[in-house]
């Protein structure tokens, strides 16, 4: 009967088949075509005061020499100007923010600028050149690379037959898109009115006319105060269910406090390589993306360590430049696993051009997040896509969170680094009746110079301190450890 029947199963997995392959072409065919705006303002490149020029100069002599270079040292070429590749790596990010997004890009358009335009940002020569451009490659988006005030976004919208959406509206939409817990959703609409209500005046035609003369205050007003309101309303709805979140949290973190178990936490750049790093260190099956912002939610693994202790591995959201201070705001509830976490691990993509440059931006977060002090180890993730004999500045631990390259070392740092249950070496003698007292040893314990005395057991346990002070009472006095040893 398999065989009469197996022609028309095939048959209808090829159909089957083929409706996904048509559904995927049809879902790429229909992603908005963007046009992207970015912009640099040229006289950023001089905000730097003298000693600040200075102090980039040493470091980057540092840097190198750190790597065995030769210093590259030119009096006669002035202060140090920023490399064209931050604009161009910057450039390349935006690209890959409006990718996640699921947009098609149809025209990268760049402005170079001193300062910005007050009424558009870019200029209304440039605003122009956006116009052609959007008629000439039917696109349905203007993605712009900075944030609009509200009331550029009103200028620009005016001029342009399409939707219009800045750097910090095109974050939280890649937010919106990953978010899959109930927390996570919250978070992201709590960042996105918060980052709308100010910018309600003049959405949409009821609206258009807020003026202070005759025929401009009425219905107008009311609706735009109507719709304030609501989103006042929702905003303190969503806090309190953030602050119920925290406080499910705040409990399960008093549970998990009773017994002692260290916390280290993985933090850096979005897409350094985080997730697949947590997934070859704890066996987990999270979600590892290119795509940006793919983890939103903690996650939390136990992670046994070379001494046998065992540590709370959390996997968090990543940071990015100029990371949109609401979110920071908004994310407060899942970045506290960051804040109580004895040990920070900077997973940093080694591959990048702009290594250093991510890295100031990830301390900065962590400032603002109150924990730049915190003890943290410097992980260079990616190491796989350099060639064999790349020299690594000192202080920073080399792996592959892909291949598994450099991570027995990495084990072996966290374990020196942990200071709240440090470990200590301890000669025991135990009766050989305890099985549980030395089932739990060798469990959390590393064993050694065991010795058989008639009914007991001679042996030295290196653990932390928290496990083997419970047996207290079977430890061998100073005396009889020297006499035994």
């Amino acid at each position: 009967m398999s065989s009469k029947y197996s022609p028309s199963i095939k048959d209808s997995r090829l159909v089957a088949a083929q409706e996904q392959a048509l559904l995927r072409a049809r879902q790429q065919a229909t992603r908005e075509q963007a046009v992207l705006v970015a912009i640099e303002f040229t006289a950023d490149r001089r905000r730097l005061s003298p000693a600040a020029q200075q102090a980039r100069a040493a470091a980057a002599i540092l840097n190198r020499s750190a790597l065995g270079e030769e210093p590259e040292i030119d009096a006669s070429s002035g202060p140090p100007k920023p490399a064209d590749l931050d604009f161009d790596a910057s450039l390349a990010e935006f690209q890959e923010l409006a990718r996640s997004a699921g947009a098609t890009i149809a025209a990268v358009l760049i402005q170079r600028r001193p300062h910005p335009d007050p009424a558009t940002l870019v200029g209304g020569g440039k605003l122009d050149e956006i116009v052609a451009t959007v008629a000439a490659t039917g696109a349905s988006l203007v993605l712009f690379d900075h944030d609009l005030t509200p009331s550029q976004a009103r200028n620009v919208e005016a001029r342009l037959p399409c939707t219009v959406i800045d750097r910090t509206q095109l974050i939280l939409d890649i937010f919106a898109r990953h978010a899959r817990t109930r927390e996570g959703m919250l978070q992201v609409e709590l960042a996105q009115l918060e980052y709308q209500l100010p910018r309600l005046a003049g959405k949409g035609k009821s609206m258009s006319q807020l003026g202070g003369g005759i025929g401009t205050r009425g219905p107008g007003e009311t609706q735009l105060e109507t719709d304030r309101r609501r989103i006042n309303l929702r905003l303190d709805r969503i806090k309190q269910q953030l602050e119920a979140v925290r406080r499910i949290r705040r409990q399960q973190r008093g549970r998990r406090e009773a017994v002692p178990v260290p916390t280290v936490a993985l933090v850096g750049y979005t897409n350094a390589g985080k997730s697949t790093l947590f997934n070859s260190l704890t066996g987990a099956e999270v979600l590892a993306s290119e795509r940006m912002f793919a983890t939103l939610d903690p996650k939390l693994r136990q992670l046994t360590l070379p001494s046998r202790r065992k540590v709370l591995l959390s996997d968090t959201v990543g940071f990015l430049r100029n990371l949109p201070h609401a979110l920071v705001t908004s994310f407060r509830a899942t970045l506290e696993e960051v804040e109580r976490a004895e040990l920070l691990l900077h997973v940093r993509d080694a591959a990048s051009p702009t290594l250093d440059e991510q890295r100031s931006q990830v301390e900065a977060v962590l400032s603002e997040l109150n924990v730049g002090e915190k003890q943290t180890l410097q992980v260079l993730n990616k190491t796989d896509l350099l060639p064999p004999e790349t020299p690594f500045a000192p202080g920073t631990i080399p792996v592959s969170g892909l291949t598994g390259a450099g991570l027995d070392d990495l084990l072996h740092a966290i374990d020196a680094a942990l200071t709240s249950d440090p470990l200590i070496e301890v000669r025991f003698r135990i009766p050989q009746s305890e099985g549980r007292i030395l089932s739990a040893l060798e469990r959390g314990a590393t064993l050694s110079g065991q010795r058989f005395d008639g009914n007991l057991v001679y042996l030295t346990a290196l653990g932390p301190a928290t496990l083997l002070r419970r047996y207290r009472q079977y430890q061998l006095r100073e005396e009889e450890a020297l006499s035994e040893g």
